[in-house]
C-alpha cells in the first residue's frame, strides 16, 4: 500500500517538475525564419556546415536537445497523470483501464457516435479528456431542437384569417398630355 502511495507521490512530483521545465523551454523556431517570409516558423533541423544554430553559437536561438526532456516516468502522459488513449468507437472504449487511462475521442468521430461514446463512458465511469467538445455539440443539438419546436408552433402570420373583403382595383390615371409649346420629333 505504501509503495502505491510513494509511486503516486513521485508521479505528482514529476508532473510538477515537467510543468516547470516546459514553462522555461523556449519556442524553437526555424533558423532565419525571422529574416525571410518564405520560411515558416515551424522547426527544421539545421544541417549546414556554417549554421550558427547547429553549432550553438552564443547570441543565436537554441535548438532542441535532450536536456529539455521531462522526467521519464511521466513522459507521454496527460497533465492529469493518466495515459491518454485515442478512441474511435465503443469497442475501443471497452479496452480502457479506468484506473490508469483516460479516453480522448478522435476528431474524425461524428456527433452521433461521439454522444454514444460519452454516454457509455458515464455508465462505466471512464474519464474523457476532450469532453468540452461534446458539451458544445449537445448544446448545438438542444438549440436545433428548440428551433424545430418553434417552427411547429404557428405564428400569427401562419394562422388563417377570416375571409377579407376584396377591394376594388384602383383605376389607372390617364396619361398626361404633352404641353402646348413642346417640340414633337
Amino acid at each position: 500500500m505504501t509503495e502505491k502511495k510513494d509511486s503516486a507521490a513521485a508521479m505528482q512530483n514529476a508532473l510538477k517538475v515537467r510543468a516547470r521545465a516546459k514553462a522555461k523551454k523556449p519556442a524553437f523556431v526555424r533558423p532565419e525564419s525571422w529574416k525571410f517570409d518564405k520560411f515558416s516558423l515551424s522547426w527544421r533541423r539545421p544541417r549546414g556546415l556554417d549554421n550558427k544554430v547547429r553549432r550553438k553559437i552564443k547570441g543565436w536561438p537554441p535548438g532542441p536537445s535532450s536536456g529539455y526532456k521531462g522526467p521519464k516516468i511521466v513522459r507521454g502522459l496527460h497533465p492529469s497523470g493518466y495515459e491518454d488513449v485515442l478512441v474511435h468507437n465503443l469497442a475501443e472504449l471497452a479496452n480502457i483501464d479506468p484506473v490508469s487511462q483516460v479516453a480522448r475521442i478522435a476528431h474524425t468521430v461524428g456527433k452521433k457516435k461521439r454522444l454514444q461514446i460519452v454516454a457509455e463512458a458515464k455508465k462505466t465511469s471512464l474519464r474523457i479528456v476532450n469532453v468540452k467538445e461534446v458539451k458544445e455539440i449537445s448544446k448545438e443539438e438542444a438549440a436545433k431542437e428548440e428551433t424545430k419546436e418553434a417552427e411547429e408552433i404557428p405564428t400569427k402570420k401562419q394562422v388563417p384569417k377570416k375571409a377579407e373583403k376584396k377591394k376594388a382595383p384602383k383605376s389607372k390615371k390617364p396619361e398626361k398630355k404633352a404641353k402646348k409649346g413642346a417640340k414633337k420629333q
